[in-house]
């Protein structure tokens, strides 16, 4: 959070805290409407203790899947404005598909389990299996657990069903009893957004708008310029990609075909979307 707060979003004295007062009428809302209320009212009490000149920044995330909802759901945590900008007309990405679940090592639910797991265990796994750069295997394994615990603890997810699926030596997939846990996943963050875009200012989504050009100042990214219905449009802020994969781009100057020529041929089950 730092480069953020650099670029003039407010401190971490926005977190998110827990919510259980049945005096609320939240019967309307989904799991985490509760949440989106007092990320509203934090809006105002910020608005009313922070100088107009800082409360105007605003973080900028580029895509709507789950890596984009939840980074605009930790810049709102933490105090800050944020705008996500999708190119689709509705949010979800390929996390809506996922099947299987979320891995997480050394989570509250293993524990509570009696099941032995640690981040460098699932490290080990997971360059195993492939991956080629330790440095984003090591955040995303250490992270892993926090990550898990956060869904449950701020949505009010059920993460309590464990599986050990191919390639892991303990059981660490998690998931609830929902058929189709990653859209379980996707849409509580998605609707957190929604709630507090529809009670305050602190949070804005952009659908149908592709990002045509990230804005630059003194060699630094500070927003982007993003079409919609046929005319340009600004946003200004630091700016967070997550736009995913290009595996569905089929055409002659794709990344796909710049990178991965040989995979050019070959079906996808990537949707449409997934162009980067």
């Amino acid at each position: 959070m730092e480069g953020l707060r650099e670029c003039g979003l407010p401190d971490g004295s926005g977190q998110l805290v827990e919510h259980r007062d049945g005096d609320d009428d939240e019967s309307e809302l989904p799991a985490a409407g509760s949440l989106a209320t007092i990320l509203s009212v934090r809006a105002a009490q910020t608005s009313s203790t922070t100088s107009p000149a800082k409360m105007a920044a605003q973080a900028i995330v580029v895509g709507g899947g789950l890596a984009g909802v939840s980074a605009a759901n930790t810049v709102m945590e933490w105090g800050g404005k944020v705008v996500l900008v999708d190119k689709s007309a509705f949010c979800g990405g390929n996390s809506t598909k996922a099947t299987s679940g979320i891995n997480g090592a050394e989570t509250r639910t293993q524990k509570e389990k009696k099941v032995e797991d640690t981040v460098e265990l699932f490290t080990s796994d997971t360059l195993k299996g492939g991956a080629k750069k330790p440095e984003l295997v090591k955040v995303l394994c250490g992270n892993s657990g926090g990550d898990v615990d956060w869904l449950v603890d701020k949505f009010d997810l059920d993460m309590s069903l464990l599986a050990r699926l191919g390639g892991h030596s303990a059981p660490r997939t998690h998931r609830g009893k929902e058929r189709f846990p990653g859209m379980t996943i996707t849409y509580a963050l998605i609707q957190m957004v929604e709630k507090i875009a529809e009670r305050s200012d602190l949070a804005r989504i952009i659908n149908k708008a592709k990002v045509k050009q990230l804005l630059t100042k003194s060699g630094a990214v500070c927003g982007v310029t993003y079409e919609k219905k046929g005319k340009d449009f600004t946003e200004e802020g630091p700016v967070i990609l997550a736009t995913g994969g290009f595996g569905a781009d089929f055409t002659e100057d794709s990344l796909l075909a710049k990178y991965r020529p040989d995979l050019l041929h070959l079906p996808t089950t990537n949707g449409d979307h997934t162009t980067g």
